[in-house]
């Protein structure tokens, strides 16, 4: 009769796995089987041929004691975990949850998961998915983070090979970066309320010294400039990418006589002008235009759907994954790469307020 020869052909540690509450280990199979611990480690890696009656009888143990090898340690025997971490600020975050999906599918299209570690913004956390990567518990690292960063995230990742930074720049940190075309998208969207005759224009912005919202207020700013019109300072608010601060922003911009339009940085931010704007009863365009940045998926279901700038957020995750493993395989993709933007015209956007009824 002919040698059996198992059909795994890596490395199979003797760690204990379970089964109904249960462990087994090499040793409980090569008991079961009546043979050594060394012929079961040696079949089950493929570097020995037995006859068939044995063969079946180690099989017969390990389905009995439902032995399977222990995959990370095989894994981290041959020097990598096919596994790499996503350190994100938040999940429930429609922004951040495509961006993980995304990247998770192409990650499995290449052999590898995901290991996805919500901050909630905070260093220490932070700081936790660094040392995960330090133990080689993941191979590399796609960060996000949404906060202005004081210098020790920086330290934490400065120089690293194996760490890929998304969206949100950690400045002085000298690691790869992918980030959208932030500027470029705002100055769309603020030459399309131009466009529409506004010269009044205000600008509700996330954190001042976030990367994105410098950015966008700066293509903000370009697109005023070249169309000869004033930024005014009292219709320019800085603060947090929620609903909350969008409220807050409108309530202050509106103290300082009505614009004819607003720009925010994100949708979120959107969300709260809308709500104010209602609360005082004004609608949106016939009293304000509104244009924002993100198109997140209920842009288009909000009354009225807004025009916004879409992110290619599906395309920043996978763009994201190739990156991280082409250095994890030791090449070297440009240090900063940048996506496109794209203006999605909704009904937001109207002309100021007497402009149509003179017009007609």
């Amino acid at each position: 009769m002919l040698p059996i020869r198992n059909r795994f052909t890596k490395p199979v540690s003797d760690a204990r796995l379970s089964l109904g509450g249960t462990m087994a280990t090499i040793r409980d199979v090569a008991r079961e089987a009546g043979v050594s611990p060394a012929t079961v480690s040696r079949y089950l890696n493929g570097n020995i041929e037995l006859p068939a009656e044995t063969a079946g009888r180690i099989d017969a143990a390990s389905k009995r004691l439902g032995y399977r090898p222990n995959l990370l340690a095989k894994r981290l025997s041959l020097g990598s975990s096919e596994t790499i971490g996503l350190v994100t600020p938040e999940i429930a975050n429609p922004f951040f949850a495509a961006l993980a999906a995304a990247a998770e599918d192409e990650a499995r299209r290449e052999g590898f998961s995901i290991l996805l570690s919500s901050t909630g913004g905070d260093l220490e956390m932070e700081a936790a998915s660094i040392d995960r990567l330090a133990a080689r518990h993941v191979d590399g690292l796609l960060v996000l983070t949404n906060r202005v960063d004081d210098g020790r995230l920086r330290d934490l990742i400065d120089g690293r090979t194996d760490v890929v930074v998304l969206d949100e720049d950690v400045p002085g940190a000298r690691v790869t970066r992918i980030f959208v075309e932030n500027e470029a998208g705002a100055y769309d969207a603020t030459r399309h309320l131009i466009a529409a005759g506004h010269r009044r224009i205000a600008h509700i912005g996330g954190p001042e010294q976030l990367l994105s919202s410098r950015e966008r207020f700066a293509g903000f700013a370009r697109a005023m400039a070249e169309a000869g019109l004033a930024v005014e300072d009292g219709l320019v608010r800085f603060g947090a990418y929620e609903r909350d601060f969008g409220c807050e922003a409108t309530r202050a911009i509106l103290a300082n006589g009505r614009p004819t339009a607003v720009f925010t940085g994100s949708d979120y931010i959107a969300v709260g002008v809308l709500q104010e704007l209602a609360a005082q009863g004004l609608s949106v365009p016939g009293d304000l235009s509104l244009a924002s940045f993100d198109d997140m998926p209920f842009a288009d279901l909000l009354s009225p759907p807004i025009t916004t700038v879409r992110q290619p957020i599906e395309a920043l995750g996978r763009l994201g994954i190739r990156t991280l493993l082409a250095q994890i395989r030791g090449e070297e993709p440009p240090p900063t790469q940048r996506l496109p933007t794209q203006l999605v015209v909704r009904r937001s956007v109207g002309p100021p307020p007497g402009r149509a009824k003179k017009a007609g």
